[in-house]
């Protein structure tokens, strides 16, 4: 029995050493087959990465030209907005600047006529108090007059009571 012991082992070690073998190399195929699937995926996969890399990146790049041409249109129309309301804005600026040499000289004309009419009125006012004061010369003189009238009157009118002929008739 000794020798059974060391046989059945030795055979069943031998059976399963083929098995082993056998599946080893089966094992050893599929996980090259695998290895060379995954390789031949992991490369499609690169491919297909690389290729949405570059379609990427070609969309990147026409979506950054349309940006920067985008960019540059609304920098045109800045700019052409800034020259425009720059223009007007001259324009305005030589607008009211002959406007303010036409107001000014009217204001100076205006002006003139103001003192020219300042100056006759000053005069029509003393012209009116040297008249006002010639009528009130006037008017004294004849007050006096007529005092001078009645005092003669009175006058004559004593000297007429005095008379002879006067005194008879009474």
């Amino acid at each position: 029995m000794n020798r059974l012991y060391l046989i059945i082992p030795l055979i069943l070690l031998a059976l399963f050493g083929g098995v082993y073998w056998q599946h080893s190399h089966t094992s050893a195929r599929e996980a090259a087959d695998k290895a060379t699937a995954a390789a031949i995926a992991k490369k499609a996969e690169a491919e297909q990465k690389a290729e949405a890399e570059r379609i990427a990146r070609a969309d990147a790049e026409k979506r950054a030209a349309a940006r920067r041409a985008e960019e540059e249109k609304q920098e045109a129309e800045k700019r052409a907005r800034y020259e425009a309301e720059s223009r007007r804005i001259a324009d305005d600026t030589a607008r009211y600047a002959t406007q303010v040499k036409t107001l000014s000289a009217e204001s100076a004309a205006l002006e003139q006529q103001l003192a020219a009419l300042r100056t006759r009125r000053a005069a029509l006012n003393t012209e009116n108090f040297a008249l006002a004061r010639e009528v009130e010369l006037a008017r004294i003189a004849k007050r006096n007059a007529e005092l001078e009238i009645q005092r003669l009157t009175e006058m004559v009118a004593r000297q007429a009571g005095n008379t002879t002929l006067a005194r008879t008739s009474q």
